[in-house]
């Protein structure tokens, strides 16, 4: 099979004008980059403010072994089969970070015959919108040390600040700084955290517009003052600048897929540090202008599509009709803990031999995966992205395992060879559970304290004993609490590689207790997060960077690229 880059290049692509015909977006509400993609207005949900919202499915997994498990090509192949049914559908995701891009991950706009294209823009700077927002909150990390050198008086603790500067690259030797030696400022530790944890790229993700962006801005907390009251954005008189960095940023990209399904591509917060899902703008505009809505939440259901329940689905107001749980015969092999899976390492035989056993006990992972998401009350649907090793006895099995654990439907899925044609049983499987009965909930209400909250998270969703707490995160909690912010919804950062908090545990782990290292405030997002364990908002790159295989051949055309 041809590579995913060149399956994307020989991709025939309709002029995004034609695409946004398609799908009713009028002239004066799309603007051109170029030929194959183009910002979406705003003004199209004023006049569309009427019409009913098309049905809203959200593509999930288990916990993914570090070569992923097909999600995001699971979320464009399910859009692709959705239209091949006659389906008016929408695909709406995530721009990727250029940290994964040139780090161990590579490209992310799907895989085979299921991508977004054209795959190089989508994987490469698209419209700018990460610079942007890169921009706008470096520009208030500047005024911050910018107003201290100037007098202070706003009385800012130094020691006090947490807001860190960013960069969209994956660089260790940034995590811990020290400014000021140059004598023209405070001499302070600091750090870098990449673009994607930024609460700036929280907001933009979940704003519902460019004046509530705005307000969201101001109340970005960046340190205390030395009587400890909080100091935001708005006390420096940055956020009106910061939104005009952000003006069109704040608007959805269209983009297009190898079948020609439209897709939204906007925003990219990590779901493992920030709360991993694509904008609400994005999916209120395509749920006006489509039958059915396919987005993504990042890595597996403990993560992003917790987060899309309790944080997204709160800020925006809507609820999923159904939920994909996306699984592979290798990622649950791995769960059963007898193999290892190490990127750029060749696979250990087991995983591509038969082994029912293993398969078994992996699915302890997926069980309780599916578990979390009957937690919010949304119908699940299983779906098996099929490699051409697994053998019908271990389809069958997941299949029988994923129903007696509470899924409203498990199929496999062939999207990665056969593109829409290889999802229609997939297809067909969400269109049935997405007309079920809703009985959407929260899994914990906003006025409870917030350790309770955490606890909630760590007890159901992580399965968890219990949870501890270090100094550092008890003083944050308290002083939290002390500002009124014990109310908002927790955003926990945690490793993707775990049900728990250490990655090193495999399937459905017990007997844990997670330990909280920390607690920020993200005020302008509206979440706290706590970190757990070792977790770092700053990743590094691996000792065989992707980015060394990028580059371009005599024809100008981009080569390596996933």
């Amino acid at each position: 099979m041809l590579s995913d880059l060149k399956i994307a290049q020989a991709g025939k692509l309709k002029p995004i004008t034609e695409i946004a015909a398609e799908i009713g977006l009028t002239e004066d509400e799309i603007e051109l980059y170029g030929k194959y993609k183009a910002k979406v207005s705003l003004d199209v949900l004023k006049r569309l403010k009427n019409r009913p919202n098309g049905k809203y499915i959200d593509v999930t997994a288990i916990t993914p072994t570090p070569l992923g498990e097909g999600k995001t090509t699971t979320t464009v192949g399910l859009g692709q089969a959705l239209s091949k049914i006659g389906k008016k559908a929408i695909i709406c995701i995530r721009q990727p970070s250029l940290g994964p891009v040139f780090g161990i991950k590579g490209g992310a706009a799907g895989g085979g015959y299921s991508q977004i294209i054209p795959m190089e823009d989508f994987n490469l700077h698209l419209t700018g919108d990460i610079h942007a927002i890169g921009l706008a909150h470096n520009l208030l990390a500047a005024f911050i040390d910018n107003h201290i050198f100037h007098g202070n008086k706003l009385n800012i603790d130094p020691q006090a600040i947490t807001f860190r500067r960013v960069v969209d690259v994956s660089d260790r030797a940034l995590r811990s700084v020290i400014t000021g030696l140059n004598k023209e400022g405070v001499v302070r530790e600091t750090g870098y955290d990449i673009t994607v944890a930024s609460e700036v790229m929280a907001i933009l993700a979940l704003t519902t517009g460019l004046r509530d962006l705005r307000k969201r801005l101001e109340k970005i907390v960046v340190a205390t003052t030395k009587t400890g009251k909080p100091v935001t954005a708005k006390n420096l008189k940055v956020a009106g600048a910061m939104t005009v960095l952000l003006k069109d940023a704040i608007k959805p990209n269209l983009m297009q897929t190898l079948e020609n399904t439209p897709a939204f591509v906007h925003c990219g917060p990590f779901a493992n540090i920030a709360h991993g899902n694509s904008s609400i703008l994005a999916d209120q505009i395509a749920l006006k202008l489509s039958d059915y809505v396919v987005t993504e939440s990042g890595f597996g259901a403990d993560l992003g599509a917790e987060k899309f329940m309790d944080i997204k689905c709160r800020a925006s107001g809507l609820r999923p009709d159904a939920v994909v749980v996306v699984a592979t015969i290798r990622a649950l092999k791995m769960h059963s803990g007898k193999f290892k899976v190490i990127a750029g390492k060749p696979l250990d035989p087991g995983l591509i031999q038969e082994d029912l056993d293993a398969v078994r006990k992996g699915c302890e992972n997926l069980e309780k995966q599916i578990e979390n998401m009957r937690y919010f009350g949304v119908p699940v649907v299983v779906a098996l992205n099929r490699f051409a090793t697994d053998t019908n006895a271990e389809i069958e099995l997941v299949k029988k395992i994923s129903l007696k654990a509470g899924a409203f439907s498990a199929c496999t899925s062939d999207i990665h060879a056969k593109g829409g044609s290889g999802g229609i049983e997939m297809a067909e499987a969400v269109v049935k559970a997405s007309e079920q009965p809703n009985n959407f909930k929260f899994l914990y209400p906003l006025e409870a304290p917030i350790k309770e909250k955490i606890e909630t998270i760590a007890k159901k969703i992580y399965g968890a004993d219990g949870v501890t707490y270090l100094p550092a995160a008890e003083k944050a909690i308290k002083l939290y609490t002390e500002l009124g912010f014990a109310d908002l919804p927790i955003c926990m950062a945690k490793t993707h590689e775990s049900l728990s908090h250490e990655k090193t545990l495999k399937g459905r782990p017990t007997g844990f207790t997670v330990p909280i290292r920390d607690v920020r405030l993200s005020a302008g997002a509206g979440f706290l997060y706590p970190l757990l364990g070792e977790m770092r908002t700053m990743p590094g790159l691996p000792s065989v960077p992707a980015g060394e295989k990028v580059d371009i051949d005599s024809n100008g055309k981009i080569v390596g690229l996933f």
